[in-house]
């Protein structure tokens, strides 16, 4: 045997083992494929869109912040508002859009069936994105900034 020689001494008999080396080659030049035309497949059309003085399109929500205080009152956006008035205005909100939200801030010391009429009033005149503000405990602002 010389110097430098790569004989294993076994003569004529197959290699068993997989060389593994040019599958992952192959297998990273697909993927590099992959990557690079996969924006392109991507259907984009190309437009010169005309240009017009229209307002934008409202995308949020209308929202109705209504308040109850525990005497009974009824506050539609820091307004006094009694509750015919209110469901008249929930009948306009909703047919104006059906994506319309209720905010409803009620005192703790309201009963909850005064809280359920509002609900209910919102709910006949077809809204029913209803949502109850809170606030946090006083310990748990604290505990959140940590």
């Amino acid at each position: 045997m010389s110097f430098g020689s790569f004989d294993s001494g076994d003569d004529g008999e197959a290699m068993s083992d997989i060389n593994m080396t040019p599958l992952i080659d192959v297998m990273l030049v697909l993927l590099v494929i992959f990557i690079i035309t996969a924006p392109l497949l991507t259907g984009s059309l190309k437009l010169d869109l005309p240009k017009v003085d229209a307002p934008a399109a409202q995308q949020t929500p209308t929202v109705l912040q209504v308040g109850l205080r525990k005497d009974g009152q009824l506050y539609l956006a820091d307004q006094p508002i009694s509750l015919q008035q209110l469901t008249a205005r929930f009948v306009a909100a909703a047919k104006q859009s059906d994506k319309t939200e209720v905010h409803l801030s009620a005192d703790t010391a309201v009963p909850y069936g005064d809280v359920a009429r509002v609900m209910g009033a919102a709910q006949a005149a077809g809204l029913s994105r209803i949502g109850l503000i809170t606030q946090p405990p006083a310990g748990a602002a604290s505990t959140a900034a940590r």
